[in-house]
C-alpha cells in the first residue's frame, strides 16, 4: 500500500512495485493486491508505467487505484479498471455512527448539536468526528452553537440578522453592523456569501422581515413573513447573479470591504425593485 504522502514517481513503479507484482507466491493461492491511495497525484509518467506493470502481471496481481479526481487518471488506466463510485454519506447512515462513538467517548451531545454535526460535515464521515472530536475539547458540551462556533462557521441566527440588517437597514448601518459582527466572531464574507444563497435559493428558516418606512403605502409597512427569503422569481434571479459575480470576485482576491458593500447594495436594490413590484 502506497499513499499520497510516499514517492510515487515512475522509479517507484518501475522499482518496488514491478518487484512486487512480478514474484509470484508458490504454495498460496489468491491474488497480490497493490493499493494506491490518492493515485490522481501520480505524475503522467508513473501513470503510464503503471499501464504496462497492470497488463503484464494480471494473473497474479490486482491493483486498486483511490482517488479524488477521476479527470486526473490517464484514460489508458481507466479502461483496464472497474470504476465505483462513492458518493457523501446520508444522514441515516452517518447518526448512528456518530451515536455509537458519542456513547463509547462519554461526550455530552444535545439534538441540535447532532444535527450541526451532520449538516456542517456534508455526507463526510471523518470531518464529522473530527468537529465532535475539537467541540468537545474546547467546549466540554456539543450544542449547535458551540459546533458552529468552533469550525469558524456562521451561526444561523448571524445569518438572518444579517438579512435583516441588509434589507432594513440604510446601507451605512447595515455595512457597520456586518463590519462589527465580522470583527467580534471572525467571519469570513465567503462563508456569510454561501449562507446568504442558501437561503435565497434553497431556503433556511422562515425570516421575519420588517419594513419601517415612511415613503411606503400602508399596506406595505408593519411585517411580512418571507418564507425562505420569498423574493418574485425574476428578482431571485437577478440577485442569484450578482451573489455569483461576487463569489467570484471574492476567488479572484479582491478586497473583502468591496465585496461587502455590493452585497448589501445588491440587497438593498432586490428590496426596491420588491416594493415597485408590489
Amino acid at each position: 500500500q502506497l499513499n499520497a504522502s510516499d514517492d510515487r514517481g515512475i522509479d517507484i513503479v518501475r522499482g518496488p512495485i514491478l518487484s512486487f507484482a512480478s514474484t509470484r507466491t508458490i504454495f498460496k493461492k489468491g491474488f497480490k493486491l497493490v493499493i494506491l491511495d490518492e493515485a490522481d497525484a501520480m505524475t503522467q509518467d508513473a501513470q503510464n508505467a503503471l499501464r504496462r506493470v497492470i497488463e503484464k502481471f494480471t494473473e497474479n496481481t490486482r491493483f486498486c487505484l483511490i482517488c479524488n479526481y477521476l479527470s486526473k487518471i490517464i484514460p489508458a488506466l481507466q479502461s483496464r479498471c472497474t470504476r465505483f463510485r462513492f458518493g457523501p454519506l446520508t444522514p441515516e447512515l452517518m447518526v448512528p455512527r456518530l451515536q455509537h462513538v458519542i456513547q463509547e467517548e462519554g461526550v455530552d451531545v444535545t439534538e441540535d448539536g447532532m444535527k450541526a454535526l451532520v449538516t456542517l460535515s456534508s455526507g463526510d464521515m471523518r470531518r464529522a468526528l473530527n468537529i465532535l472530536q475539537s467541540t468537545s475539547m474546547a467546549f466540554g458540551k456539543v450544542t449547535e452553537e458551540n459546533v458552529y462556533t468552533c469550525t469558524g462557521h456562521p451561526l444561523k441566527s448571524d445569518i438572518a440578522n444579517i438579512l435583516d440588517w441588509m434589507l432594513n437597514q440604510d446601507f451605512s448601518t447595515a455595512y457597520h453592523k456586518i463590519t462589527e459582527l465580522k470583527a467580534l466572531k471572525g467571519l469570513a464574507l465567503q462563508d456569510i456569501l454561501t449562507e446568504i444563497h442558501l437561503f435565497v435559493h434553497r431556503g433556511g428558516d422562515r425570516l421575519w422581515m420588517i419594513l419601517e418606512r415612511p415613503d411606503l403605502p400602508l399596506a406595505l409597512t408593519g411585517c411580512f413573513l418571507l418564507s425562505t427569503v420569498d423574493f418574485p422569481p425574476s428578482i431571485r434571479m437577478q440577485l442569484l447573479i450578482k451573489l455569483a459575480d461576487i463569489e467570484y470576485r471574492l476567488a479572484a482576491g479582491t478586497s473583502e470591504k468591496i465585496q461587502l458593500s455590493s452585497l448589501i447594495a445588491a440587497f438593498q436594490v432586490t428590496r426596491d425593485l420588491v416594493v415597485a413590484e408590489a
